[in-house]
């Protein structure tokens, strides 16, 4: 088995922002994810519901980051943005297939797999558990900035400074060592 990392989460290095609440009917935070979530089970974004955020929120983004890839930089699976301000909650598969589930103007971006929607979980047979870092921002204005050809790090550069609010629900994942 590989070596337990614990990196330190996307948000431990940015400014201290309002909390409020996010929940899922697929995913507990600090479970294990769904194995429709993960890269060979179908790629299914997981339900997402939030709410009581600060007040001034104009829009909302939804990353899905993998902090413990053993890439030195992580590892984005979702990153959208530019999610109206009423829109308060995504169904499941909502970031996946059509998209037929995201409500309009959402954007978005290309995530680490070069794709542009939710990529489910893969991490390397053997590498021990990784954590998938689901969170909701509370964004001060209706557009980001970024368009959908931007890298996760130009949009979470964006994030950086027009963050108001921040939830976030942590799943788990692993492939045992085969053999």
């Amino acid at each position: 088995m590989a070596e337990q990392r614990r990196r330190p989460l996307p948000h431990d290095f940015h400014p201290p922002v309002a909390p409020f609440d996010v929940v899922s009917d697929d995913l507990r935070d600090g479970g294990s994810l769904k194995d429709d979530q993960v890269q060979s089970g179908g790629d299914l974004s997981p339900h997402l519901r939030w709410s009581g955020a600060p007040e001034g929120t104009r829009s909302y983004a939804v990353t899905c980051f993998d902090p413990d890839a053993p890439t030195g930089s992580g590892f984005w699976h979702w990153v959208l943005f530019d999610i109206p301000a009423s829109v308060t909650e995504l169904p499941a598969g909502a970031g996946s297939g059509d998209l037929s589930g995201l409500p309009p103007g959402a954007v978005h971006a290309r995530n680490d797999y070069g794709s542009r929607d939710f990529g489910g979980a893969a991490p390397p047979p053997g590498d021990g558990p990784h954590r998938y870092v689901f969170t909701v921002y509370a964004v001060d204005s209706e557009r980001l900035g970024p368009d959908q050809d931007a890298s996760p790090a130009v949009v979470g550069f964006n994030l950086r400074f027009h963050t108001i609010g921040r939830a976030q629900l942590i799943g788990e994942y692993e492939v045992p060592a085969a053999g």
